[in-house]
This record gives structure tokens, sequence and C-alpha cells, in this order.
């Protein structure tokens, strides 16, 4: 059943991507370009993904379990320290230059392009990174 429920929301989100043009960096791009073309679109994308989510997470935060019946374990919303804006940072940071987050970037690895292959390797290497950090961290 998680298998089933994984594929089922990979694919919703996949389309949900594809319809609203969010796969096209030029279009992401042209969301954070206030002062030249500006884009909204993202801004109803991003609107309608809060509008949907927003029920399931209360829902979650509520009942402490998913809809499956397990138990789920949300991070502590209200603490902002080091490692959340030093993530944030490096994450605006990085949609902000390729255009790419790491959602979509997936997506786009079907079509080949050498830039989303570099994108996708530096999301896997500061994945690493962050895993070895919290590792040598608790030794």
């Amino acid at each position: 059943m998680k298998f089933l429920t994984a594929l089922l929301a990979g694919l919703l989100f996949g389309s949900g991507l594809l319809i609203s043009g969010m796969l096209d960096p030029a279009n992401v791009l042209g969301f954070l370009d206030f002062f030249g073309a500006w884009r909204p679109q993202l801004a109803l994308v991003l609107g309608g993904a809060v509008i949907v989510a927003a029920p399931a997470f209360l829902y979650v935060r509520s009942r402490g379990r998913n809809a499956l019946g397990e138990a789920v374990d949300l991070p502590d919303r209200r603490r902002i320290d080091l490692a959340l804006v030093g993530g944030a940072v490096v994450f605006g940071v990085g949609w902000g230059l390729a255009g790419i987050c790491p959602g979509p970037g997936i997506a786009l690895l079907s079509t080949g392009q050498p830039l989303v292959f570099a994108f996708m390797g530096a999301v896997v290497a500061g994945m690493a990174i962050v895993f070895l950090l919290r590792r040598a961290r608790a030794d």
C-alpha cells in the first residue's frame, strides 16, 4: 500500500509540475525576476499547493498519524537555528541560479540535459555533506 500511495503521489506531483510549466527553468527564473519580466504563475502554483497541503498537515499534526495509521514525527516548526537558515540559503541560491528545485530536477532527469545532471549531482553531494556532518557531530 505504501508503494502505491507513493507512486500515486509522485505521479500527481509530476503531472502538476508539467501542467503548470514549472519544469521549465525559464518560468522559475522569470518568477524570481521581480524587476524585469516577472512571471507570477509560480505564485499561483505555490498558493494552490499550500491550499491542498495545509489540511493534510493539520490532519496529521492533530492525530500524530498519517492516513494509513502510521506514526508521523513532524519537525519542530517554531525553532529557527543555523542549520535551518543555512539550508534555506543554499536551497534559495541553487534555485535562483539554476531555476530548478529538487522535485522538478528529478522529473527533468528524463530530458538528459547536462545542466539537470549537474544540478542533481550537487543536490546529492549536498545531502551527503549534511549526512557526514551530522554523523561527525553525533560521534
